[in-house]
Order: structure tokens, then sequence, then C-alpha cells
């Protein structure tokens, strides 16, 4: 597994992603039959190439949203109450309705070792990101379509998808 090169990346991402966003809209637009079948071998083959620990973009440049279960959990993890956590760590989108970061980078990311600090207890997000194979690709390509911006197993993804569909 090669390390991921931040730079690089960025650079593929600027170079690509309009025609990768067009790719997402046709495919949404009229999938190809055994689809999810399809992504979900590409998913496979994705993550054995893939060393998050070497990026962690999607920790540097995103904030999760928080659910109520995720709050109550890692507030305990911290022995401080649930308003307690949100003050510290927490802000309200009114817009979203959502419970995201204060602040980027994440304020639980090691930045020496690229690890998460709250790991075992982290915001569900964090856990199913970037949500390859969380639904089927049909019903899930808008979340895609943003994600390719910043996490290099999704750009991989829908790069391999352009090439075999």
């Amino acid at each position: 597994m090669e390390p991921i090169n931040l730079r690089s990346f960025k650079q593929k991402v600027r170079y690509n992603k309009k025609a990768f966003k067009r790719f997402l809209t046709k495919l949404e637009k009229n999938p190809t039959k055994g689809l999810h079948k399809r992504v979900e071998e590409i998913d496979a083959e994705v993550w054995k190439e893939t060393d998050c620990l070497s990026c962690a973009n999607c920790c540097k440049t995103m904030t999760p949203t928080f659910t109520t279960k995720d709050i109550k959990r890692i507030a305990v993890h911290f022995g401080t109450t649930v308003q307690e956590f949100k003050d510290k760590w927490l802000e309200y989108d009114k817009k979203e309705g959502d419970w995201m970061n204060t602040k980027q980078p994440c304020q639980f990311l090691n930045l020496k070792d690229n690890k998460c600090s709250i790991y075992d207890v982290r915001p569900a997000d964090c856990a199913g990101f970037p949500h390859l194979t969380k639904k089927k690709m049909v019903d899930y390509i808008h979340v895609h379509k943003q994600n390719i911006e910043y996490c290099p197993a999704t750009y991989k993804m829908v790069e391999r998808m352009i090439e075999r569909l």
C-alpha cells in the first residue's frame, strides 16, 4: 500500500472533478445493470490500496455531523456532561440542523500520526466515511460527488467506475 500524496491528489481532483461529477450525474439518471455489485467489487479493491493514516484529509478539511448518540457517548468518554462537550467542541448549524466541529482540522486528530484520539468512540459519520457502499450507489451519488474532492478512496472508486462501466 502506497502512502497518499495529498498534493498529487488535489491536482488530480482539480483536473478531473467536472468530468467525474458529469459521469456520476449520468449514472444517477441512468444506472447500469448490476451497478451496486460492481461498486462493491471496486470498493474491496480500493481499500486494499488505500492507507487512510497516510492521508487523513477528511479529518483535516471536513467536519462530521455529531448525532445525539455520538455526543452522549463521547461526553461519557471525556467524563463531561453533554452540554460541557458541546460548549467546548461543537457548534450547531441552524441551516443544516447538525452539530459540527468548531474547527478544522478536527480537534481529535493527532497531526503527528494522523490517528484519531477518540477512535473507539468516534462519531458514526467518521466510522462510515467515505460511505462508498453505505447505501445502493444510486441513492448516495450526491455524497460521492462531494467526497471525490476530499477522499482519495472515493476518487479512486469513481476513476475505476469510469474505466469499467
